[in-house]
């Protein structure tokens, strides 16, 4: 070896020697400690004692009502409530402010309005979100590497659905599909995939599952948004949502399906399904079903057609008559002691998306405020469990525990007297914490 190859070997190898110490370097500990603050932990009807908080390193370190002497940076609670971040069980991080027809266009322009949304999401409270279709797995990147301020995202990927199925927003000009040729647009942008036969479902599960899917979204009826669905139809026969039930058990999670009716519930159920998306015309029997199987209900307080306000008139149509089974999903659910998941599916409007907080406050029509927020915390997160090893945020999240992650809410007031707090956010959340990092803090000022 030369004297100028050996010169410029052993400088390369020192700058990797200067890399490796610094990236094998331990992240500078970080530590926040909330004293005096009462604590709603995510699953009792009562709050605590008032009690002092440590967060170190993301994490919930120690929860004591005794003084707690330590190097920190101090967040002075004044009594105030100290709760678990909310999680919406049910949304949809790239749809919420694209048009319908938007949502098809310019990819990059619709990250950028996603990431806007994100951000605004976070600081509504919600510190962790399911998302159950869409191409969202380059958000979570972001968001997961704090180029973007966001919530935690458990994506499913594209929705899988059939040709005319829930999700099909083709147009009849698209038609007749071409077996094995090009993909649509919604596919290409990977809002959706079309899968007609087991096979076909399979691989396009597998391909969420690859990118990255927590869980596997497929529709097994009809739906509001989607111009050929009516919402009576079921859609997936039984062996084809069962080849999505396998792709998904074979990785460790689970499939979740949206659907409305009898026929489309008790089908997923047969496949082995472990979650059914809104439900709202389900019957008794499929009510007890669920219970006696043990399968999780994530559903909406829908209680007007402003849901599909962006949509037309036969759209419109089919969320009012999903809202007319809003009552009786929640009788149902209540009456048979079924796992139920709060989820608020705002599409296609920003104004929708600012009620957020407004959803989670109608619950109490049904529920206690302390029901409801547990429903909204430590429910959820028992839900976003099912992922098993896919779960990305590994971790307990949705309570106010020791070793929970420091997903908190600090509130100007107690929300279990008056839930009506959650519907003013830039108000009454005066601090939101995410992972244990201050992305707000109206107190220091």
């Amino acid at each position: 070896m030369s004297a100028k190859v050996f010169a410029v070997a052993a400088l390369l190898a020192g700058t990797a020697m200067v890399l490796g110490s610094l990236s094998s370097a331990p992240a500078q500990e970080t530590a926040v400690l909330f004293r005096n603050v009462r604590i709603f932990d995510g699953k009792g009807s009562a709050l605590s004692a008032p009690s002092n908080v440590l967060v170190r390193n993301g994490v919930i370190a120690k929860i004591s009502t005794a003084d707690l002497t330590i190097t920190a940076e101090v967040i002075a609670g004044g009594g105030r409530v100290l709760m678990p971040g909310l999680i919406d069980a049910h949304w949809h991080a790239m749809l919420v402010r694209p048009t319908p027809a938007a949502a098809l266009g310019d990819v990059g322009y619709n990250n950028l309005l996603a990431a806007s949304e994100a951000t605004a999401t976070l600081m509504r409270g919600f510190t962790t979100v399911r998302d159950m279709g869409g191409p969202s797995f380059g958000l979570k990147r972001a968001i997961d590497e704090d180029l973007v301020a966001g919530p935690r995202i458990y994506p499913s990927g594209a929705i899988i659905t059939i040709t005319s199925g829930h999700g099909d927003f083709r147009q009849l000009s698209d038609l007749p599909r071409t077996i094995g040729g090009m993909l649509s647009r919604m596919e290409q942008v990977g809002g959706s995939m079309v899968a007609d036969s087991p096979d076909e479902v399979r691989v396009r599960a597998r391909e969420q599952l690859m990118q990255g899917a927590s869980q596997v979204k497929l529709t097994a009826g009809g739906g509001v948004a989607s111009p050929f669905s009516p919402l009576d139809v079921s859609t997936f026969t039984e062996p084809e949502l069962r080849a999505a039930v396998e792709a998904a058990d074979n990785w460790g999670t689970y499939v979740a399906t949206h659907a409305y009716t009898p026929v489309a519930i008790q089908r997923s159920i047969a496949a082995g399904v472990r979650c059914i998306e809104h439900g709202h015309l389900m019957d008794e029997a499929s009510a007890k079903l669920i219970a006696e199987k043990g399968i999780w209900l994530s559903t909406q307080p829908f209680l007007d057609a402003a849901a599909a306000s962006a949509l037309g008139p036969a759209e419109q149509d089919k969320m009012r008559q999903v809202v007319t089974g809003t009552d009786r999903v929640y009788a149902l659910a209540k009456k048979y002691g079924i796992k139920t998941a709060f989820g608020t599916d705002v599409l296609f409007s920003k104004a929708l998306a600012d009620r957020q907080g407004s959803m989670l406050a109608a619950l109490t029509r049904w529920y206690t405020p302390a029901e409801a927020l547990a429903m909204a915390t430590s429910a959820n997160a028992e839900l976003l469990s099912l992922s098993g090893l896919r779960n990305p945020y590994p971790g307990k999240l949705g309570v106010v525990e020791e070793g929970a992650l420091a997903d908190l809410l600090l509130v100007d007031g107690n929300p279990l007297d008056n839930i009506a707090l959650v519907e003013d956010p830039a108000k009454n959340f005066v601090v939101i914490m995410k992972g244990g990092k201050i992305y707000k803090n109206s107190l220091a000022h």
